[in-house]
């Protein structure tokens, strides 16, 4: 594992626990086929993803600051309880800056069958400095799940800790790794309305059948179905992404020109990357005192059908 510690805990055969060059810790879960995720606490966020053959599925960009409390280029950050600069909190909001915990004994995950896959339960808690800035009691759960055929689930659970309701968006920003961003088309986003971002947000309808990428694209679809395909034609595969509780799907690539402004980020990469994340972004969820909300995303690869 990388930048593993002396004193790496095991946590039976599939889970380890070691910490990356700044002494944070890092998860690491394998399959029994050999699929591996990592996991940081810096930001409860998957780095990296691989398939039982080592290839890595998720898009981490060469010049990512790993330094906490940057957020990281990379991955599957998850942006709570604001997305991009929809509010008065810093991009993304600060879940994605935070250090994390390990949960051992989380409240029961409904509906989750986690037996014979690896995995490990996050928390992060509402600390003073949040409170200064978003003052809302709350405590954030994720489960990450790798299962046996190497697919991989993220399941997170919102809980009003508060006195009063409060409202949030929620976003698995996931930075897919593909061949060329050219030969990539996604589907599962036909006749659907958009909030367009390089527009104003201005709303449209999408009028392909497929969607495929020749410029910048940073778009909010609305109210997508529960299973959005991402087709690599070079790599004769396809990602495969199911959600529930997350009505939204946000496409993102920064192109060539708007690439070489983001300084966390090469010039070129945009042509290995791609951005499709569950979302609730257009209808913020609110939760009253002691409610809790559930959102869930499962990732998988398949052999595209030629």
């Amino acid at each position: 594992m990388d930048h593993s510690s002396a004193d790496e805990i095991q946590r039976g055969a599939a889970v380890e626990i070691g910490k990356d060059e700044y002494g944070i810790s890092q998860v690491l879960l394998r399959s029994p086929r050999g699929a591996s995720t990592r996991v940081s606490l810096h930001g409860g966020q998957v780095r990296s993803w691989k398939t039982e053959r080592g290839e890595e599925l998720l898009f981490s960009s060469i010049k990512a600051n790993l330094k906490p409390p940057a957020a990281v280029r990379g991955g599957i950050p998850i942006c709570f309880p604001q997305f991009g600069k929809r509010g008065s909190l810093e991009q993304h909001g600060f879940a994605r800056n935070r250090i994390w915990t390990i949960e051992e004994n989380p409240p029961p995950l409904a509906s989750t069958d986690s037996s014979n896959k690896a995995f490990i339960d996050l928390l992060l808690k509402s600390s003073d400095d949040d409170l200064k800035t978003w003052p809302h009691g709350y405590e954030l759960r994720v489960r990450v799940i790798l299962s046996v055929d190497g697919s991989l689930s993220l399941v997170s659970r919102i809980r009003n800790v508060n006195s009063k309701p409060f409202s949030f968006s929620f976003a698995y920003r996931t930075y897919l790794s593909v061949s060329d961003i050219s030969e990539v088309r996604v589907e599962g986003l036909e006749t659907l309305d958009y909030l367009d971002n390089l527009c104003n947000r201005e709303r449209f309808t999408e009028q392909g059948d497929a969607l495929t990428f020749e410029s910048e694209i940073d778009r909010v679809y609305l109210s997508s179905s529960d299973a959005v395909a991402v087709f690599d034609h070079e790599k004769k595969s396809t990602f495969v992404i199911k959600k529930e509780g997350l009505p939204d799907v946000v496409v993102w690539n920064p192109w060539d020109k708007k690439a070489r402004t983001i300084p966390d980020f090469g010039d070129d990469e945009y042509k290995q990357m791609l951005c499709v994340d569950a979302a609730a972004i257009e209808k913020p969820i609110t939760l009253k005192p002691g409610e809790e909300w559930t959102g869930r995303v499962e990732l998988c690869v398949v052999a595209s059908i030629q």
